[in-house]
């Protein structure tokens, strides 16, 4: 097939690229440098997506089999308008259309299903807002003309080529012999879903008619807490874990900040849960998810072939100092 991928080039892309092209298939990406580093097999179409026209012309310009979406601009954001503007510019033989959403789309709850209404346009979080209204307008398009729309509603994503300081934040603390602060104990519910197998159901969705029109929730069958999360990645790296449980207004009172700066417990993890229920992509596409440590140590492998960061803990010893 001829794939075009708008990103491409980091993270989620990067192990979608390299499954695709090693398959045998044509891979595009499309992406705002005027060249990548995935290998001379993979062509480069470059535009800014917030510039429509400039990517309608690099789209419309080919046919595609099919496209897959898993760009997300973090410092501007990326809109629904824009999100449509792509989709419907693409040729009308493209076989599949995959968009990858996040269960931020659902805008929260516990054991969400697909069919469970997706967040308001008035969420107060625009990432929120954009998965979700995204979503929505990719469904018209399908309703309108029968574009052959798949998305992904991921949780957390782990694995090699991570972007996030999340795994990486527990083993340097983990190896340093630090405490683990856990907010409230660690008891909050957690999800995650590794890289390699969100690759694989895209994967499956570019190859079965079972997932043209549909929704996906994907993600581990283990139930997980905070605290179990981090006993798994203690697990991986051999060693036995130690935790300093704290209220977690305490945390926020003393200068604790769950994006960035006073980090306490990795990098956008802390926050409201979002848990969903897997049933259907395991029914429609015969995905299974592979075993939480499994996954984990394919990752540590890969974070222990990069360099250590520099870490500073005197926050976090000022927090343990004082509980």
């Amino acid at each position: 097939m001829r794939i075009l991928l708008i990103g491409g080039t980091a993270f989620i892309g990067r192990h979608l690229v390299a499954r695709l092209v090693e398959a045998g298939h044509d891979v595009t990406v499309l992406h705002r440098k005027a060249t990548h580093d995935l290998g001379p097999r993979v062509h480069n179409l470059q535009a800014d997506r917030h510039d429509l026209d400039a990517l309608a012309r690099a789209i419309g310009s080919h046919n595609w089999d099919a496209v897959v979406d898993t760009a997300y601009d973090w410092a501007r954001g990326t809109t629904a308008d824009e999100v449509a503007a792509a989709a419907r510019r693409v040729n009308d033989g493209v076989r599949r259309y995959v968009f990858m959403s996040s269960v931020a789309a659902y805008g929260g709850g516990l054991d969400r299903i697909e069919s469970d209404p997706l967040a308001e346009d008035n969420h107060p979080n625009p990432y929120v807002v954009h998965k979700a209204t995204a979503e929505r307008a990719l469904f018209r398009i399908h309703d309108e003309n029968g574009l052959p729309v798949t998305t992904f509603r991921p949780p957390f994503v782990y694995g090699e080529h991570q972007p996030f300081y999340r795994e990486a934040f527990f083993w340097d603390r983990l190896l340093d012999g630090r405490p683990i602060i856990l907010p409230d104990g660690g008891e909050a519910p957690m999800q995650w879903v590794w890289v390699r197998d969100l690759v694989d159901a895209c994967v499956r969705a570019l190859e079965q008619d079972a997932a043209r029109g549909e929704a996906f929730n994907v993600a581990h069958a283990e139930t997980l807490t905070q605290r179990r999360f981090v006993e798994a990645l203690a697990r991986v790296a051999g060693v036995e874990p130690r935790f300093a449980p704290m209220p977690r207004q305490a945390i926020h009172e003393a200068g604790g900040h769950p994006f960035a700066g006073n980090l306490y417990f990795g990098e956008y993890l802390d926050i409201p849960p979002i848990t969903t229920r897997i049933e259907k992509v395991t029914r429609l596409l015969g995905w299974q998810p592979t075993p939480l440590d499994e996954g984990l140590r394919a990752a540590y492998e890969w974070y222990r072939t990069q360099p250590r960061r520099a870490v500073d803990y005197a926050f976090e010893d000022a927090l343990v100092t004082a509980r």
